[in-house]
């Protein structure tokens, strides 16, 4: 019975790719922070200091548009550095706390010009990462919130990846979201619109962490001096171990079978084919059939099936599946 519904569901794709969205959640969260958008620290208000400014903020800009590469060796991105002031469509200042108060410069890049810019260096068009919920207990138990996780923060941007920050209030059971549980996975994606998340739980001159892509936990520990010290050494590794899985380069064109199971309606179809067209490196995606609750696709890609599942699962909608018979990748659909 599933499996006609699904092959039905192919006729009333036009149809069906016309309906407005429906709302997953009634309580909407706050708008993320645009990728164009950087807050980088500053010593004082001089034009040395701003120029400094621009260009690290750039730097970052380019590393989220292009998905986490690394274009410090491609040609033209010296002259990018050196001329960033010219793309900046507004800059502003701003003073925290502290004796003496911290200063801060928030810089907005204009969109097109850096999409040009990176264009013009020859980066593969992999889009901008969904951002990184961090969900981290001090030692007394509680979620820290973003007051406190500045340093965790500033790791995690400077590799390219957004940060969102966790509410306590709006949070599934910690242990079975650190255990990867599927209904865990799916209010996250609910409420924070991302597949990735990094855990930590703090002790005395310790923490223990875990991050979360594509459905897949992987666990860790560091030590360190300070909390900042291992801040900084989380951020690095955390970004470190999702590049490895979503910043591969592909070259030509890849074709492959790919399975996603959980789909239980003619809408998780359609939202499907609409959540592979999304993906700038899908050239081609064709239906060979279905069974009970999945569906087989032909995929036609600019990089590894391997890396566009994981650039997929990182959204939050699917997470890795088991492996399914003649199928080169499966991924599991969440609701």
């Amino acid at each position: 019975m599933r499996l006609t519904r699904l092959l039905f569901a192919t006729l009333l794709l036009g149809l069906i790719a016309g309906l407005p969205q429906l709302a997953l959640s009634q309580a909407a969260p706050p708008p993320p922070t645009s990728p164009y958008t950087v807050v980088v620290p500053v010593t004082d208000t001089s034009d040395a200091q701003r120029t400094q400014a621009f260009s690290a903020a750039l730097g970052q800009v380019l590393a989220r548009v292009s998905g986490g590469q690394d274009l410090r060796g491609k040609a033209g991105y010296d002259d990018a550095m050196q001329n960033a002031a010219g793309i900046v469509k507004v800059f502003q200042y701003q003073r925290g706390p502290g004796n003496p108060p911290s200063l801060t410069l928030a810089v907005t890049f204009d969109q097109g010009a850096v999409q040009r810019v990176v264009t013009t260096m020859g980066a593969t068009a992999a889009g901008v990462k969904p951002p990184v919920l961090l969900v981290v207990r001090g030692s007394d138990g509680n979620v820290l919130g973003k007051d406190d996780l500045g340093g965790l923060a500033d790791a995690v941007s400077k590799h390219g990846y957004q940060v969102t920050y966790a509410d306590p209030t709006q949070l599934p059971d910690v242990g079975q979201l650190a255990g990867a549980d599927p209904a865990a996975l799916a209010a996250i994606t609910r409420i924070y619109k991302t597949g990735l998340v990094l855990m930590g739980d703090m002790h005395n001159g310790s923490a223990d962490w875990t991050l979360i892509s594509g459905g897949v936990a992987q666990h860790w520990s560091t030590q360190g001096t300070s909390e900042d010290a291992m801040f900084a050494d989380a951020g690095k590794s955390a970004t470190d171990r999702l590049g490895q899985t979503l910043n591969v380069i592909g070259a030509g064109q890849v074709d492959g079978k790919l399975w996603v199971s959980g789909l239980h309606s003619a809408m998780d179809y359609a939202n499907l084919l609409s959540t592979l067209r999304a993906d700038p490196t899908v050239q081609k995606i064709s239906t060979l059939g279905a069974q009970d609750d999945g569906v087989m696709l032909d995929v036609k890609a600019g990089t590894p099936l391997a890396t566009l599942s994981a650039n997929l699962t990182a959204g939050g909608r699917m997470m890795q599946g088991t492996s399914h018979d003649g199928a080169d990748v499966t991924l599991r659909w969440l609701h």
